[in-house]
């Protein structure tokens, strides 16, 4: 599982204005019924990424365009790949293929613009190809580029609403961009002058949200995926963030990313740690039971979140042995997760007074810590190893 660090850089964007531009990435087509071309096709195919059903997308891909939008399929494909980033977002095995699949959707949706300049679909498309690309920038700290080509999202958006207003999922983009500009702090202002990005308003950003979330065709989670994260940071409605959640979970309950969303809110913004361990608990029953995507990867996620929201309560001792299968099976991923399962193990007997036991855990995850270390996992070891050589010096 994360570490509160990473969730606030990886899963949730930050407060600056890479975020103004990156949440303006989060417009992937909508599809709204319409504007656009083959829509109940195309709808189809996005539920099916948001159900995290990653190789079941690519396969139908080439069955709906055509007769969909090549350029369609294009963006929905860089679309899946960013989707399925986020479920191991350390992990940077994805990072040279989602590049390159964005390169070839952008190519593709500008030579459209190029041949079809008053097409407001092809605009809208233009901007969706470059959405994953940005976030995921964003997500990998190349900032300057990533609000460089969020500005060219929030133009292509702009020119698809002068020559179609009823494209309501463009709506949605343009009201993100309006409410994080309006909320982003001073120095990030300037550096929004600098950059030459135009001002923002808050209410009215929400209202274009809303606006866009009720009236387009598909675009309810992904709307209320972005939601979430205005209600968490902004609006300082954890509750409501975690509703929004619970939809996505309801409507896509094979995608594990929304109840493990649910149980990092309720772990660090409500600090309930009981509501939070009886989520994990239910994400590890999906896993056991085959119900979810990336069932093995989820599994290992859910025992190491039952472990820290025990070891939270005091109850050391289980978790022990909620992290008996997995500090035996050296699981790969999620990315770092054999290190981190060791540091929870090790804390867990620091508890238990077993300071051999602690000390050969607290060793074993410093040795097995990747390269780059997103989840502080070495500085974190000694810390506790020094609290143990302080506790038997004195």
């Amino acid at each position: 599982m994360p570490s509160r660090a990473v969730y606030n850089r990886a899963l949730v964007l930050p407060k600056s204005l890479i975020v103004v531009c990156a949440v303006l990435a989060a417009v992937l087509p909508g599809f709204a019924q319409g504007p656009f071309t083959e829509s109940a096709r195309l709808s189809s195919l996005y539920d099916t990424i948001l159900a995290a059903r990653f190789d079941a997308a690519r396969t139908a891909l080439p069955r709906a365009c055509p007769p969909a939008p090549r350029e369609a399929c294009a963006a929905l494909e860089t679309a899946a790949l960013w989707w399925q980033v986020q479920l191991d977002p350390n992990n940077r095995a994805l990072d040279s293929p989602l590049e390159q699949a964005a390169g070839r959707a952008i190519e593709s949706a500008s030579r459209w613009t190029n041949r079809e300049p008053r097409s407001a679909e092809a605009w809208f498309y233009l901007a969706g190809s470059y959405a994953p690309l940005v976030q995921w920038r964003v997500l990998r700290g190349q900032r300057l580029s990533a609000a460089r080509e969020g500005l060219k999202i929030k133009d292509a958006l702009e020119k698809a609403i002068a020559l179609d207003p009823t494209m309501f999922d463009a709506y949605f983009g343009i009201g993100l961009y309006h409410y994080y500009a309006a909320v982003a702090p001073a120095a990030v202002r300037a550096l929004r002058w600098l950059l030459l990005l135009p001002g923002g308003d808050r209410e009215q950003g929400l209202r274009e949200i809303l606006q866009a979330r009720d009236r387009g065709a598909i675009l309810r989670g992904e709307a209320d995926y972005q939601l979430h994260l205005l209600y968490l940071w902004y609006e300082r409605q954890p509750a409501r963030a975690i509703d929004l959640l619970r939809g996505l979970d309801t409507r896509y309950p094979s995608n594990p990313l929304f109840l493990q969303r649910i149980a990092d809110i309720q772990r660090h913004y409500l600090n309930d740690h009981a509501a939070s361990l009886e989520t994990f608990r239910a994400l590890l029953d999906r896993a056991a039971g085959g119900r979810v995507e990336f069932a093995a990867m989820t599994r290992v996620r859910a025992q190491i979140g039952i472990a820290q929201e025990l070891l939270a309560q005091s109850d050391a001792a289980r978790a022990v042995d909620a992290l008996s299968f997995t500090s035996q099976s050296h699981p790969d991923a999620p990315f770092g997760a054999d290190a981190l399962a060791r540091l929870t193990l090790g804390l867990a007997y620091e508890r238990l007074g077993d300071r051999e036991r602690a000390v050969t855990a607290l060793n074993d995850a410093i040795a097995v810590t990747p390269n780059g270390d997103p989840d502080d996992i070495r500085s974190k070891s000694r810390a506790a190893l020094a609290r143990l050589r302080s506790q038997r010096a004195s």
